[in-house]
């Protein structure tokens, strides 16, 4: 049940990160946002793209091994991406300063889901 979550998560997020990409592109800096907000903007949705990609291949992991880091990983990733690129969207497109502290913890879950990620890949390779 949880691993077609994280599929479907997976694909929103690369899904709406092509979106929020192209917006990005074309139409945030056409409507006079300053351009230091463009590039965080940017930033949210590259570390979306990169961690939606990551999502996916933990969800391809779990299909061959159902280890509990990967799905400490996989909920890390999507915590990762809702707090730091959804923080950054929050401040660009709708001026919500207020919120930027979710940012650094957005970051922190991305690491916590590299380092369960780690920790899954030698509870792997132990059992081999």
């Amino acid at each position: 049940m949880l691993v077609k979550l994280w599929f479907y998560l997976a694909a929103g997020f690369g899904l709406s990160a092509t979106a929020l990409g192209a917006y990005g592109a074309h139409g945030l800096a056409a409507s006079g946002v300053a351009g230091h907000l463009v590039s965080a903007f940017n930033t949210g949705v590259q570390y979306q793209f990169h961690h939606a990609l990551a999502l996916l291949l933990v969800t391809l992991a779990l299909r061959g091994r159902p280890l509990w880091q990967l799905h400490l990983a996989a909920a890390f990733f999507a915590l990762g991406i809702l707090l730091f690129s959804g923080s950054i969207y929050a401040l660009v497109l709708f001026g919500t300063k207020g919120i930027a502290w979710l940012t650094p913890l957005g970051g922190v879950g991305f690491m916590a889901g590299w380092l369960s990620l780690l920790l899954a890949g030698r509870a792997w390779l132990r059992s081999e």
